[in-house]
């Protein structure tokens, strides 16, 4: 990884909050992800999560960024431990895959490789380019330490080297004194990246502490969700659970946690997720002003 050290970008280029709140009206969608290009380094790629997209998709987003550009993918829920159904399977795997009652499709072995061998397929086009940043694992909150082994990520995390995959725990109890040390070592022995985050305030379950750690020295990773607990919590769409206007000192202090982070890894991602209106794009381009970067042209 060249460029930056601390790279600053957003959870998706084409929530509908940053169409209707942030790009210029009328943009038509092909030119949103030029646009952004030219006020971010990196990207965090969201669709993944529901669908390995078209390989020439895929090199489309290749030819329309910069070169130093920087896409981190988020992983297919099913590799995520999240719940999926045979709809959001590649078509030809829908026949043979096993569901149990409620229609969800089960991870087995077969399926899981499978899986991984297509989206490493689907993704070379940015491998390729050197714009492949990172693979994102966002774990699902059921995820459960009490019923769940880290055994159980090393077929992703390694079936995708040397590309790095950046783990975030969405389950408390990982983050216990008793469990934390083992978990970062796991991680380390895999060469993945534990996923730092900035999360509301609070100790229910699916709220992970905001703790900082570097378990692969090329990359740290950050995940700004904002400080909405009620929202986090309750809220029933993305933009109601992540609706937060970063207050400039809050980004001090994540600009201060990046710097922390950059002492320890070559490259930082810092990918805001706060993805209600405009407010992500808003606080990552006020981010890059405290880093000392240049945040491109005003929208």
């Amino acid at each position: 990884m060249h460029g930056v050290a601390i790279v600053v970008g957003t959870s998706s280029w084409a929530d509908p909050g940053f169409v209707e709140h942030w790009y210029p009206k009328g943009l038509p969608a092909k030119e949103r992800l030029p646009y952004y290009a030219e006020r971010f380094d990196a990207v965090e790629l969201n669709s993944s999560f529901y669908a390995i997209p078209a390989m020439s998709t895929v090199e489309g987003w290749a030819k329309a960024t910069p070169e130093a550009f920087r896409f981190d993918v988020k992983l297919h829920k099913l590799l995520s431990h999240h719940s999926a159904q045979l709809k959001e399977l590649p078509a030809d795997l829908r026949d043979e895959a096993e569901t149990n009652q409620r229609g969800r499709v089960l991870l087995e072995p077969a399926l899981l490789d499978e899986m991984v061998r297509r989206t490493e397929d689907a993704f070379r086009p940015l491998a390729d380019a050197g714009k492949l940043g990172a693979y994102l694992l966002q774990l699902t909150p059921a995820f459960d330490p009490r019923h769940n082994e880290l055994d159980e990520l090393a077929p992703v995390i390694d079936g995708l080297a040397p590309t790095p995959v950046s783990v975030e725990f969405r389950r408390r109890s990982w983050a216990s004194p008793k469990r934390f040390e083992g978990v970062l070592d796991w991680l380390s022995a895999h060469r993945a990246v534990f996923v730092c985050v900035d999360s509301p305030p609070g100790d229910h379950v699916p709220i992970f502490p905001s703790i900082d750690a570097v378990t692969n020295d090329s990359l740290a990773y950050m995940r700004c969700h904002g400080r909405n607990t009620e929202g986090y919590l309750h809220g029933r769409s993305v933009a109601e659970r992540f609706d937060y206007d970063y207050p400039r000192n809050e980004l001090e202090e994540i600009a201060g946690r990046a710097n922390a982070l950059d002492g320890e890894a070559n490259q930082v991602h810092v990918m805001f997720n706060n993805n209600a209106r405009e407010l992500a794009p808003k606080a990552a381009r006020a981010l890059r002003g405290i880093l000392g970067q240049d945040p491109g042209l005003e929208p």
